[in-house]
């Protein structure tokens, strides 16, 4: 069985950069742990599957696995999956994906890069001494979560989200969470880091849904809706940022850097 096989750079105007995402079409659903094994194959920190929507209510269907599992939300996948679909038809501005946990999702054309719809996820304050420790910050203004699975610590400036260093057994050991550490930043609004060792990722590059979380709570710290973000892993990423309702809308561009067939026996 051969699977077409897309390898897309999210969040990156240039190959190297941004959060690389396998996108895969399927004409119907594999056995799930079929899925995680080819996850597993491309060892991404994500594989997006996609195929044709029956209910009508989209254009595809669309879901995400890391090495570990099946997640809620995936951006960065989900910005990739739209960069495959619109690139093979010039003819089409936008398309819409219906997902199993985070709803419809809609990519669509932008300048030279595109925007991307997801569900805005605003947490609410909480405790979390463990996670703080797990990821050995200081200056800490404040600690939300979502129950997605989102843990947001806000720290008190860019230096101390560039230098922590987490201990990610004990990060693991926290839940299945994205845990996010995140402040204001010197040349973009927002400069954050994202952390996922439950779902076998330990730095995530580029991070969509950190950033459906991260939008409203920054949102009312910088008291308005649009905002420029950047996440400062090794390969980094930029992005746009709006509050758009109920909808965090993020901008960014993305590169195809590898296309071929996924050869399943």
């Amino acid at each position: 069985m051969r699977i077409p096989f897309t390898q897309v750079d999210a969040f990156a105007d240039a190959p190297f950069a941004g959060n690389p995402a396998a996108v895969m079409p399927l004409s119907a659903w594999l056995p799930d742990e079929t899925l995680l094994a080819i996850a597993r194959e491309n060892n991404l920190s994500e594989t997006a599957f996609f195929l044709p929507d029956e209910t009508g209510e989209a254009d595809f269907e669309l879901r995400w696995f890391t090495p570990g599992g099946e997640v809620a939300l995936c951006g960065h996948a989900t910005l990739a999956s739209g960069h495959v679909v619109l690139a093979s038809d010039t003819a089409l501005e936008r398309v819409h994906f219906r997902t199993r946990r985070a709803g419809l999702l809609e990519v669509a054309r932008a300048d030279a890069g595109y925007l991307m719809a997801l569900p805005a996820w605003a947490p609410v304050p909480r405790d979390l001494p463990s996670t703080v420790a797990a990821l050995g910050v200081g200056g800490v203004v404040e600690t939300l979560f979502h129950d997605s699975g989102y843990a947001l610590v806000v720290v008190d400036d860019e230096a101390t989200v560039r230098a922590a260093a987490p201990d990610m057994a004990a990060l693991a050991a926290e839940g299945p969470w994205v845990v996010i550490v995140a402040a204001r930043g010197a040349d973009s609004d927002i400069v954050s880091r994202v952390f996922v060792p439950a779902f076998g990722i330990d730095e995530d590059p580029v991070t969509g849904s950190a950033h459906a979380v991260m939008v409203p709570y920054f949102a009312g710290v910088l008291g308005r809706d649009r905002f420029t973000a950047y996440q400062a892993s090794a390969r980094g990423g930029r992005l746009t940022c709006r509050l758009d309702g109920d909808r965090v809308v993020l901008g960014g561009a993305c590169v195809t850097v590898i296309e071929g067939a996924f050869l399943l026996p």
